[in-house]
């Protein structure tokens, strides 16, 4: 009696489960992949004069209190096409430069902001980062007033004053705040916010709606601590805007926003369309690849019997090694002692003797074997020797017919 047939193990998931795992891990790779690739973008920079720094030269608590004031944060210019198109033409742009930024982009930001309302806030101190405190940084000196009559002269023909001023507090709009220690000015004699006579804090170009800065110490982290002057950081501005609350602080300056890699080519236009094609071409050919049209094809066999595949197999290695066409003397003299053997040509003949037997077999045609045989024998491509040896065989098929 037969043992009954072992029952077939249960799959351990459906095919549904599976499918939807497959999904979920592509999803979870593709936002992976977009993480990766912004995420220097929205990474807070450590310390510095920039609007996502906390240090005390930073601007994130100019950022934070214009949202209290305002109501909403102000917009961050992180391309330079956002920096003119569309409502940024309208709007005030705080350009924070640092000691370590890149010329050309400012270069770039001065050309794209022509004709557009634009302040421009000088550095003023070299600080390091604190190791105790992420995003903080410490004070070590002021600049050199090379450095900063460097990026001064970028922007206006202008020169920091080297004379110290000695004025106590500043008219910021109407409001009187303390003037910050070693005060950066510049001459004009028509300043917006000035510090003494002759002297301007906040300064306008003649030809372009561009404002300078000298002293970030009016409006950074470190200068609104002091009520007053948070006030009047609000009010410097309010002067300056076009309309309330249309005020944008810009991060291409700091590098933020600007930096290209393959990844980021592969998800932005004008690349993201052949990103996606590839996607979609990879999706259909998984959803292809699901189904199966008719029974799978039996592997064939790399090397096949019988004396035809041998035949073949013999040939194509002659072929490949290039010796075809030096098998027509081999051939012929194949044919002559097969052709002698099967006629009964007497044996021990030499070669010239056994073809003149052989062309005394053929009554019809005088030295008929002999003429074929050196046909084959002179053959130099592989259409003479294919022509000469069907000669040979159909000679030899012919007089064993006679004979028999």
């Amino acid at each position: 009696m037969s043992t009954p047939a072992a029952e077939a193990a249960p799959e351990p998931f459906s095919r549904k489960t599976l499918f939807w795992g497959i999904f979920a891990s592509l999803l979870a790779a593709a936002g992976f992949f977009l993480l990766s690739t912004y995420a220097p973008d929205f990474r807070q920079p450590e310390g510095g004069a920039t609007p996502l720094s906390k240090g005390g030269s930073g601007y994130a608590g100019l950022v934070e209190w214009m949202k209290l004031a305002n109501g909403q944060s102000p917009p961050m210019a992180r391309s330079e096409q956002a920096l003119s198109s569309g409502p940024a033409s309208e709007f005030l742009l705080i350009v924070t430069i640092a000691p370590n930024s890149d010329p050309a982009a400012l270069a770039r930001i001065i050309k794209l902001r022509s004709g557009k309302a634009t302040l421009f806030v000088l550095p003023k101190w070299f600080t390091i980062p604190l190791s105790d405190h992420d995003g903080w940084g410490m004070k070590i000196e002021r600049l050199p007033s090379t450095v900063t009559n460097d990026w001064l002269g970028r922007i206006a023909k202008a020169k920091l004053g080297e004379d110290k001023s000695s004025v106590g507090q500043i008219d910021v709009a109407g409001r009187m705040v303390a003037a910050p220690d070693e005060l950066q000015w510049v001459a004009d004699d028509h300043p917006l916010i000035a510090a003494g006579n002759g002297k301007a804090v906040l300064t306008e170009l003649d030809k372009e709606p561009f404002y300078i800065l000298t002293d970030p110490d009016l409006i950074n982290n470190a200068a609104l601590k002091d009520p007053q002057k948070a006030a009047a950081a609000l009010d410097m501005i309010a002067m300056l805007e076009p309309g309330k609350g249309a005020v944008m602080f810009d991060l291409t300056l700091h590098g933020i926003g600007q930096k290209y890699d393959l990844a980021r080519l592969l998800v932005e236009p004008p690349f993201l369309a052949l990103t996606l094609s590839v996607l979609v071409a990879a999706a259909l050919a998984f959803l292809h690849g699901l189904g199966r049209f008719g029974p799978p094809r039996t592997e064939a066999r790399a090397i096949a019997f019988g004396k035809q595949a041998l035949v073949d197999t013999t040939a194509m290695l002659l072929k490949r090694a290039g010796r075809i066409e030096e098998l027509g003397d081999r051939y012929a003299a194949l044919m002559r002692a097969r052709a002698g053997a099967l006629l009964g040509a007497p044996q021990g003949l030499p070669g010239e003797a056994l073809d003149r037997w052989l062309d005394s077999r053929d009554h019809g045609e005088t030295q008929s074997f002999s003429r074929r045989f050196k046909a084959a024998n002179e053959a130099g491509t592989l259409a003479q020797m294919h022509e000469a040896a069907q000669e040979l065989h159909d000679w030899t098929t012919r007089r064993l017919g006679e004979r028999r």
